[in-house]
């Protein structure tokens, strides 16, 4: 990760992106996860402990339920520090942009090719990217968002939370989290792929950042929450899970121009305080997810490969975090697994 400012703020940077990935840690734990190998270079960092309970609404809460796997023991949060620069793309030469506006330097980025669909794309970019055929279009957005699929049920005043969407569409909806690489190469590939995700942002490994997501949110990505410094939030009191929610909102909100209406509590962690907090900051939906892209290929919560309306997670990850592959060779591998068992990828917002 290149330092950027100088010498005491990329010690910051480096220490808020190891506790992040240290927190993270796997999908490993009680009871086998099945798995789905690709053979290509390794892909993601994993990430996931995740709490379904839930407690009374007013704090402070009783004890969350036990995770179905556990964060690490040391996840105190990171220190809030500038971001670093990622490391960069692909070695062959950038693909003219479309015209719109948004990339710095050219003719900047294509938007999505009408309101609510998927970027248009390059059919002809995929091989460039080492996949086999162009990524197909999503079928158009549903005319009526379809009734959500609940991890549990909601009480009034509280979002929801859900792993899925209730859809017979062969799509699966891409998220990617934290923001600790910033690799210019996955600009190019998510405009030639045409390649729709939702980001799920931390402010403390992005600091000053912003830029990079705000060039991939121009592409009809839309950015949403992930908390200031990517704490486990369950069994924290309000004022905290307030801070860290409302706290990245107000972020999203000044740095991106855009206030976000999805949440993602680190690790999955959460309980009826998360909920309310999340609430009060305006989030209309939590999302967790079912299938995770780990170094190995993807791992699903049950069975042994997607479904219709699967969310899938996937993170900013660079080099230094993949043993030498990219977030580009991440991203191809996925879309591959993806592609080979008959999906496609929608835009999670279309649907939620």
């Amino acid at each position: 990760m290149p330092m950027i400012k100088n010498g005491f703020s990329r010690c910051l940077v480096l220490t808020a992106a190891a506790v992040v990935l240290t927190g993270c840690g796997s999908l490993e734990g009680p009871g086998p996860l099945a798995r789905t190998t690709v053979d290509t270079a390794p892909s993601a960092e994993s990430s996931a402990p995740q709490t379904a309970g839930r407690s009374p609404t007013a704090p402070p809460p009783p004890a969350a339920r036990p995770p179905e796997h556990s964060a690490p023991p040391d996840h105190s949060p990171p220190p809030v520090s500038p971001g670093a620069e990622g490391a960069s793309g692909p070695a062959a030469a950038p693909s003219p942009a479309p015209g719109g506006s948004g990339a710095p330097g050219g003719s900047g980025a294509p938007g999505p090719s009408r309101a609510g669909s998927a970027p248009a794309g390059d059919p002809e970019a995929y091989r460039r990217w080492g996949l086999d055929r162009p990524l197909d279009r999503p079928p158009p957005p549903p005319a009526a968002k379809p009734p959500l699929v609940l991890e549990e049920p909601s009480e009034e005043g509280l979002p929801p939370v859900i792993r899925r969407v209730q859809t017979t569409d062969r799509v699966v909806f891409l998220t990617v989290d934290d923001g600790i690489e910033k690799d210019p190469g996955f600009v190019e590939q998510a405009r030639d792929l045409g390649l729709p995700f939702t980001g799920f942002l931390t402010d403390n490994v992005i600091g000053d950042r912003y830029d990079y997501f705000d060039e991939l949110q121009r592409l009809g990505n839309p950015m949403e929450n992930h908390t200031l410094t990517h704490p486990s939030l369950a069994g924290l009191d309000y004022d905290t899970q307030r801070q860290e929610i409302c706290g990245q909102r107000d972020n999203l909100r000044d740095r991106l121009g855009r206030e976000p209406r999805l949440f993602r509590p680190p690790y999955g962690a959460y309980d009826g305080t998360t909920l309310r907090a999340a609430a009060d900051c305006g989030a209309r939906t939590v999302v967790l997810w079912r299938a995770e892209m780990e170094p190995g290929g993807m791992a699903y919560r049950s069975g042994g490969a997607l479904q219709p309306g699967d969310i899938v997670l996937a993170h900013f990850r660079g080099p230094e975090q993949l043993e030498g592959a990219s977030m580009t060779d991440m991203i191809t591998s996925m879309v591959r697994a993806i592609q080979e068992q008959g999906f496609t990828v929608a835009r999670l917002e279309d649907y939620v």
